[in-house]
Parts: structure tokens; C-alpha cells; sequence
């Protein structure tokens, strides 16, 4: 099992690398997660560089793909050349954007019907795409997920643990990371928000 997470130059550290955290909390064999880059180093908006695992055609052929966001997908997402690159199956793959990765969604045409959720920053791009965008931390529909906010980096990755394994797995890897004394808490909160996405 394969996930990638495909992290631009000038990604916002916590949406990539919670995740990667939290997902690297399971583990079975083969399951592997990798961060997938259009060049073999990226570098953050905060000035952290960091080597990739992937490259963009790779995730391609992941199991599941999460697109993480950061201060220039605005160009990213016009840059025709680049999006090319990815070419994402939403009948056999999984696919997660976090904040403005939903802008790079909607120019891939993965968002046509779907409602998303996004930052407070990206928003009105999203909205300029025909998107309608929900006032929620997590949304998914079918193989389609989005989450709004940072932390809710956390809700992405109990829903790609819950689908890809279970849903004990996902409760276990947020338990592992939430904060000392509010662990019931925290966990609840977060299954709340992906369960429904769970079902079935």
C-alpha cells in the first residue's frame, strides 16, 4: 500500500508533514508513505528543505494521493506543464487535498460536482473554479477528500487509515499522537468529522 504525498516548492510544513507523521503510525507490511515532488529537494515557506521520495508521475500509480498546500500553489495550479505530470484515477485511488491542494484539484478537473473545503486564503479561488466551498474543517465524497485548516491534516489522515485499513487503525494512530489528558477527546472529535466518510 502507497501513498503519496505530493509536496510543492514553498508547501506549508504542517499539511505535509503531520500527515506523514500520522500516517507512518501504521505499521504493516508494504505499507509505505512518501513524500512526491516535482523535483528531487523542495523547500518550504518557511525555509525547510527536504528531498523527496517520488516523483510526480510515481504517485500517479499510488494507492492513495494527498496533496498537500503552501504559498505558491496560486502558480502552481496554472502551470499547465507541471499539473500534466499528475494524472490521478479517482476510481482506483484515493485522493485527499488539504487547504489550497484543492485548487490544484479543481484544475484537475477532480472536483466537477463535488463541494470542498479549503483555507480562508484559498477560498475565493476555489469559488472562481465553479467550486462550491463548505464552511467545514473535513469533507469527502466517494474517493474525494478535502480538508480546511492545518491541523485538520489530523482528519485527512484518519480517513485514509480508516479506508485503507479500518477504522480501529485510524483511532489508534490519532490516540498516538493527540495531546496528553485530552486523548478521548481529540479522538472523538476527529472520527466525528470523517465517520460519516467511513461508512459502508
Amino acid at each position: 500500500m502507497q501513498i503519496a504525498i505530493v509536496t510543492f516548492d514553498g508547501f506549508n510544513e504542517l499539511d505535509s508533514l503531520i500527515a506523514l507523521g500520522v500516517l507512518n503510525r501504521i505499521k504493516l507490511p508494504g505499507w509505505r508513505v512518501l513524500i512526491a515532488s516535482p523535483d528531487e529537494f523542495v523547500t518550504s515557506m518557511n525555509g525547510v528543505v527536504m528531498k523527496s521520495h517520488l516523483s510526480l508521475e510515481s504517485a500517479s500509480s499510488a494507492d492513495a494521493v494527498l496533496i498537500g498546500s503552501g504559498s505558491k500553489t496560486r502558480e502552481i495550479a496554472k502551470d499547465g506543464r507541471l499539473l500534466e505530470r499528475l494524472s490521478l484515477d479517482p476510481s482506483r485511488q484515493l485522493i485527499g487535498a488539504q487547504c489550497s491542494g484543492s485548487l490544484i484539484l479543481s484544475r484537475l478537473g477532480l472536483l466537477e460536482g463535488v463541494p470542498a473545503c479549503t483555507d480562508v486564503t484559498t477560498r475565493p479561488w476555489v469559488e472562481q473554479q465553479g467550486i462550491r466551498v463548505l464552511d467545514q474543517a473535513f469533507f469527502a465524497q466517494g474517493n474525494i477528500a478535502t480538508a480546511g485548516g492545518c491541523l485538520a491534516s489530523t482528519y485527512m489522515a484518519a480517513w485514509l487509515i480508516g479506508r485503507l485499513v479500518n477504522r480501529q487503525a485510524a483511532e489508534e494512530a490519532i490516540d498516538y499522537v493527540a495531546p496528553v489528558g485530552e486523548k478521548t477527546v481529540y479522538v472523538e472529535q476527529v472520527m466525528k468529522n470523517v465517520a460519516m466518510s467511513l461508512r459502508g
